[in-house]
């Protein structure tokens, strides 16, 4: 899907302002005893304070710019619009690495038209990382500079970066799931997890080869796609399908169109 290079460029502008009004909102909290609420009654599904305030500063912003756009964010839910156009957030994806301390947590901006990404950003403010992925290209910004974003270009899966969230069966993934894992894990090199979006940013920049993830949410991996794909890389399901076509929530990720396939066919089994 096409749009006019001059509202690429507005929406990828007002984008970014959603990001930093975000970090705003994330960063002040984050290791300075933000509060934790569980959302999940006997489970444990935390959301702090900051979730809450980022997203509802985002969707503030994009009520006053965009009123006819639709919204959707985790904390919140949906506000329907009245165009093509909807904005998806995920204001903290990691919330367990955010009240860890650990700086693998990121805010996920997204824009379809139609259903189709316009636009993805992965934001980590802590280390002062922002990928942008808009018009088939993606850009990686720290510290004031912004350069390209190309995946590693890896071919062979026995050399492969690997990472998921959490590989356990009492995790995110049912127990064909972590089996298949476990054997696309097994073929390859190295394998870390815990890393949450932040993966997919790392996969664009060349330092990891595959993610492979399951029960994903729209706000989960929205941002996803035109991040890991203007980069050169290739996201699906697991069975190859366009990633959210599936009622599993799967993504599988990888550097090369080469290193994809051989990854789906090793997750074959669990699909």
């Amino acid at each position: 899907m096409s749009l006019p290079p001059e509202d690429l460029d507005r929406f990828a502008a007002f984008a970014r302002r959603l990001a930093e009004a975000a970090r705003g909102e994330t960063l002040p909290r984050f290791r300075n005893a933000a509060a934790v609420v569980n959302k999940a009654g006997t489970d444990f599904d935390p959301v702090t304070d900051a979730d809450r305030e980022a997203e509802r500063v985002m969707a503030e912003m994009a009520a006053a710019a965009y009123p006819g756009h639709g919204f959707v964010g985790e904390e919140f839910g949906e506000r329907p619009g009245k165009e093509a156009f909807r904005w998806i957030v995920d204001p903290v994806d990691g919330t367990r690495a955010f009240v860890c301390g650990a700086a693998s947590w990121a805010t996920l901006i997204a824009l379809e038209k139609d259903g189709a990404p316009v636009l993805g950003i992965i934001d980590q403010p802590y280390t002062d990382e922002r990928w942008i992925g808009v018009g088939g290209e993606t850009q990686f910004a720290r510290g004031g500079e912004t350069a390209p974003a190309r995946t590693s270009g890896l071919k062979d899966l026995s050399r492969a970066r690997i990472s998921t969230t959490d590989p356990r069966v009492d995790g995110y993934m049912k127990s064909a799931e972590a089996d298949a894992f476990s054997r696309l894990a097994a073929a390859t090199r190295i394998a870390r997890f815990s890393l949450d979006a932040y993966a997919y940013g790392l996969l664009a920049i060349g330092e990891l080869d595959i993610v492979a993830e399951t029960s994903l949410q729209l706000y989960d991996y929205a941002a996803l796609r035109p991040v890991v794909e203007g980069a050169g890389g290739v996201m699906t399901n697991w069975r190859g399908a366009p990633v959210g076509s599936d009622g599993d929530g799967e993504v599988l990720a990888a550097a090369t169109p080469e290193l994809h396939a051989a990854a789906l066919a090793v997750l074959s089994d669990a699909t």
